[in-house]
């Protein structure tokens, strides 16, 4: 990847997604979004369940994560403990990100903000992998 315009722009366009930053990125987002998962589920309910919701949300949303992959995905390890199509992985990982951002905004319409925001953002600078994911 040199500097010049045209390479960084095909470098940029075509392997940003699996690009070690960008997956640091999506590591810290995925963290952030089971935290805010388990802190939007323990606002919606009171007493003793939502200590159960707490724990229970980001547990759910993380073995689904770990567990439903597309074989081969260069983003994860290329293992698929239960492998599925790159849409329906795209559609656990989108619902995960939709849910954390509804549920946390109970709590801090702000902090729902900004995890939309950098999930969007991520994504976007991730069309690579999400044309992978639509074809694989």
């Amino acid at each position: 990847m040199s500097l010049g315009g045209t390479q960084l722009r095909v470098s940029l366009g075509r392997v940003f997604g699996f690009h070690p930053v960008n997956l640091a990125f999506r590591f810290l987002l995925e963290i952030a979004a089971l935290i805010a998962l388990g802190v939007g589920a323990y606002s919606v309910v009171s007493g003793s369940f939502a200590w159960v919701l707490a724990i229970a949300v980001p547990t759910i949303a993380a073995v689904a994560w770990g567990t439903f992959n597309v074989p081969g995905d260069e983003s994860r390890s290329g293992k698929a403990p239960v492998p599925v199509p790159g849409t329906v992985r795209l559609i656990i990982e989108l619902t995960v990100f939709a849910s954390a951002v509804v549920l946390v905004s109970f709590v801090s319409p702000i902090a729902a903000a900004l995890l939309g925001v950098a999930a969007t953002i991520h994504y976007l600078l991730s069309t690579d992998r999400v044309r992978w994911l639509l074809t694989h």
